[in-house]
């Protein structure tokens, strides 16, 4: 019998309405935000007449947020019994705040603290829907199902990143940067509507006083599984904002490469985040989520060591920085996907958005220590020198992963259930493993 157009082709998890309807909340959200990535610098540059200075305030403005406020916005989700409508508040509160922005500059009234404020309280609305959004995709998406969802909405993202910008750029030069604004206005809205539409059972909420910020950072440092995990996306962190605060300068003033043609680098890179996000779950189920992690952790990082390297003389340039984009960026997929199915089965339901807020509030803290620093050895050591300290020091992140449990974990660990009251659950890789913890071949990675 031959499949309704519908459903042919189409991954099991698209085939349920109520997964669709948040895949395409996601999708619709990523595209938009690419979108205003590039306006909105655009819009202080061109429209307001930013220099330097000012655009460095405008992205620490957008970053802050997740410094300040991930952890105890973690905190008060995980208490708030109504993720879903975090979200959606989330969703119309940053679709009024963009909207407000070509509204001012219509009126003549548009200046740069007011869009200092917009990205700053926009920033901060998207905090609340990311750590709302890791109890929701829990409640929603079956654990055996982790790996293809995060595979699904990874893709989301990766195809973000190839049209978004591309997008976002043609829209500022045909409507100008303000309205180009509006088109994340709409993603927002389309994703708030799609989000109003899930029949989805809101996860466990915990009231016990013992839970909170300390009892999640708690949580993640005495947790086998947790604790490497966040150790190696930081020191990777930190050494990859090491490097990005001098790829593009290092790239376009020693290595001659004119933007445009940065741009396709760039974009080869992005298509191979596509590739990432479709070979990671055949993958893992092949060498197992812990080899799968580990490999990762290291095609991440280590393809961007052809970038100093297309220094020196007699080597094909542009060749070797596609080849580092496209591996790295598949790499990034691999490690997103493994690390946050694994994170989020790891981690007890009632403590999954402050787990998260955690993570980004390291996370975030960590990156511009690695741009501050980059500058600093760029312009001490050189360019060149810092990027190969880059480089490596990136790749010391999976050996947190290599000396811990998550080596030899072949699928994802089990179920790690909340007591009504203290002490909290043993980490799942300290506990006997289970149905679920098979071992790996040794030398799997992190």
């Amino acid at each position: 019998m031959i499949a309704p157009p519908r459903a042919r082709g189409l991954p099991p998890l698209l085939h349920r309405a109520t997964f669709r309807r948040y895949w395409a909340a996601q999708t619709v959200s990523l595209f938009g935000d690419q979108v205003t990535v590039l306006a909105m610098p655009l819009l202080a540059a061109l429209t307001i007449g930013a220099g330097p200075a000012e655009m460095g305030y405008l992205t620490a403005a957008a970053l802050l947020p997740n410094l300040f406020f991930s952890l105890p916005a973690g905190a008060w989700a995980d208490r708030y019994p109504r993720k879903r409508h975090l979200m959606i508040i989330a969703d119309l509160g940053r679709a009024v705040l963009l909207v407000a922005v070509p509204l001012l500059w219509w009126a003549g009234a548009l200046s740069l603290p007011l869009v200092y404020a917009v990205a700053f309280l926009a920033g901060t609305l998207s905090v609340l829907f990311e750590v709302a959004h890791s109890s929701m995709f829990a409640a929603l998406v079956p654990r055996d199902d982790y790996m293809q969802a995060n595979s699904l909405i990874n893709g989301s993202r990766a195809m973000a990143y190839v049209a978004g910008p591309s997008l976002g750029g043609m829209l500022v030069q045909v409507l100008a940067a303000p309205l180009a604004l509006v088109a994340d206005v709409v993603t927002y809205l389309a994703s708030a509507a799609l989000l109003s539409r899930l029949d989805v059972t809101d996860p466990p909420v915990e009231r016990a006083s013992g839970l909170g910020m300390a009892a999640g950072v708690r949580y993640v440092a005495r947790s086998a599984t947790l604790r490497p995990l966040l150790l190696a996306a930081t020191t990777l962190n930190l050494f990859n904002y090491l490097f990005a605060a001098l790829f593009v300068l290092y790239v376009t003033t020693e290595l001659h490469v004119s933007p445009g043609t940065l741009g396709l680098v760039i974009g080869a890179g992005s298509v191979g985040g596509l590739v990432g996000a479709a070979i990671t779950g055949p993958v893992s189920r092949r060498i197992g989520i812990g080899p799968a992690l580990i490999l990762g952790l290291v095609a991440f990082p280590a393809p961007l060591i052809l970038v100093p390297l297309a220094g020196s003389a007699h080597v094909p340039v542009l060749a070797l920085l596609v080849v580092a984009e496209f591996v790295s960026a598949l790499g990034v997929m691999l490690l997103d996907i493994t690390s946050g199915s694994v994170q989020t089965a790891a981690t007890p339901q009632t403590m999954l958005a402050v787990v998260a807020g955690f993570k980004r509030t390291v996370n975030y803290g960590v990156r511009p220590l690695g741009a501050v620093l980059g500058g600093a050895l760029g312009a001490t050591i050189g360019i060149r020198p810092t990027l190969w300290i880059a480089t490596v020091g990136a790749l010391l992140g999976v050996l947190w992963v290599l000396f811990s449990p998550l080596r030899t974990m072949r699928r994802l660990p089990g179920d790690p259930v909340t007591a009504d009251h203290e002490p909290l659950p043993a980490d799942p890789l300290t506990a006997a493993p289970g149905p679920t913890m098979e071992p790996a071949a040794e030398g799997s990675r992190a």
